[in-house]
């Protein structure tokens, strides 16, 4: 169990406050609503980054996960009466399960051609779900009017799923950090290191690959649960479009992939910005939060790849025989290696 440190206290206590805060800066609905979206895609991002930051599995298909989470609480919902509560839960479990069956024959597949066959697995699942009849296809679903309750996560307020989603990211923060200082995230940094190398070291890198699927696509799924009880309808255009997955994608690059808080940083500049110009400009301005990404993306990318938190990561430079520099950098934490080899050699 890794031990938790007084930083770590002073930070969570620190994002109680924000979280607590925040919404207090306005009455405005849209301004809470934009709150809500930093929430939600910061979970989708913390989500995404357990297999593209930690394991090097770059998926352009969490779409699919997405979409499992939303359709299987909401026909629960409409079909038996349940909770989204459990509904959440059940998606969660069904994403996981699904995850596991596309990360196992796609295990040998690595770089652009594991991106593709992910693709391809969301946009199958897309298709699916617009002409199955019994999740009415392309029509949507509308989500039954519940009285204004906990129990099936309607309100009248935007406040209680403001405290929803931050609760949930918060959760899957806690997950992020465990991971990152256990044994299993330091198996998942060596295959994305090399996958070669940590098969050749003993890691059993196809169960490793399975277990990062699978937590991604929990936490991705309870997203898409959330979406479906705060929108209260969900349709395939919605909860299982390609460009859902472009942007889980890019709010964690911009922020910062590899990292506990880089998905969140990336949520909070980027939503405002997609929201904000989607209400100025409507629907001529369709898009032109997408040409913003674009820019943003490409800067970061010649100004400091590592995403925005990499400004403020602490690095020194390794340098050859004779005081040439190599350029290499290494990071603050420099354990990963040391922890990596000494978790091997207990197994």
């Amino acid at each position: 169990m890794p031990k938790i440190s007084r930083k770590t206290i002073m930070i969570v206590l620190l994002y109680v406050g924000v979280v607590a805060i925040t919404p207090l800066f306005s009455k405005a609905p849209f301004y809470r609503h934009v709150l809500i979206m930093v929430g939600m895609y910061g979970l989708l991002g913390v989500a995404w980054n357990i297999m593209g930051g930690y394991t090097g599995l770059y998926s352009f298909g969490q779409s699919a996960f997405f979409g499992i989470g939303a359709y299987t609480s909401t026909m629960m919902l409409v079909k038996g009466g349940f909770s989204p509560w459990i509904g959440m839960l059940c998606g969660g479990i069904l994403a996981a399960i699904v995850a596991a069956g596309m990360a196992y024959p796609t295990s040998r597949l690595r770089g652009p051609y594991f991106t593709i066959a992910s693709q391809a697995f969301a946009r199958t699942f897309q298709i699916l779900m617009t002409n199955w009849d019994y999740v009415e296809g392309a029509i949507g679903i509308p989500l039954p009017l519940m009285p204004d309750t906990w129990r099936f996560m309607q309100f009248k307020d935007k406040i209680p799923y403001h405290i929803i989603i931050f609760s949930l990211l918060g959760i899957a923060i806690l997950v992020c950090y465990y991971i990152e200082r256990s044994r299993t995230g330091y198996y998942f940094r060596a295959i994305r290191d090399s996958e070669q190398v940590a098969s050749a070291l003993g890691i059993n890198t196809v169960r490793q690959r399975i277990i990062a699927t699978m937590l991604s696509a929990f936490f991705t799924a309870i997203a898409g649960t959330f979406y479906s009880q705060y929108v209260l309808y969900i349709d395939p255009e919605s909860v299982t479009h390609h460009a859902l997955s472009v942007e889980i994608v890019m709010v964690a690059a911009v922020g910062g992939a590899g990292t506990i808080w880089g998905p969140v940083l990336g949520a909070a500049i980027l939503m405002p910005i997609s929201q904000y110009a989607r209400a100025a400009l409507g629907g001529a301005g369709r898009g032109i939060d997408l040409i913003i990404y674009g820019v943003i993306i490409m800067v970061i990318a010649l100004v400091r790849p590592t995403g925005i938190l990499g400004f403020f990561q602490r690095e020194r430079t390794i340098e050859g025989e004779g005081g040439d520099d190599i350029g290499t950098t290494v990071t603050a934490d420099t354990g990963a290696d040391d922890a990596v080899r000494g978790s091997l050699g207990q197994q």
